[in-house]
């Protein structure tokens, strides 16, 4: 099964600059952008059938990246 790339750059490279300064400027942020990624990386190995959790647990991996993005977003329109 194909896994999408749901990394931030990809999300939103409009902001792309934005992400790397907030990264090197802001602990909230790279504490978030790196829990992203880990859930991120989490669901690209269930996507790929590398882990088979259930249907329960997946959807709430996904809900809680979506939720991260959310806030990551917020802060990078602020």
């Amino acid at each position: 099964m194909y896994a999408e790339h749901h990394d931030l750059i990809n999300e939103f490279p409009e902001y792309s600059d934005k992400i790397h300064t907030l990264k090197g400027s802001n602990a909230h942020f790279a504490k978030l952008f790196d829990a992203y990624h880990e859930v991120d990386k989490e669901v690209r190995h269930i996507e790929q059938a590398l882990e088979t959790p259930s249907d329960e647990y997946t959807e709430e991996v996904k809900k809680r990246r979506l939720s991260i993005k959310d806030q990551l977003f917020d802060m990078l329109k602020a």
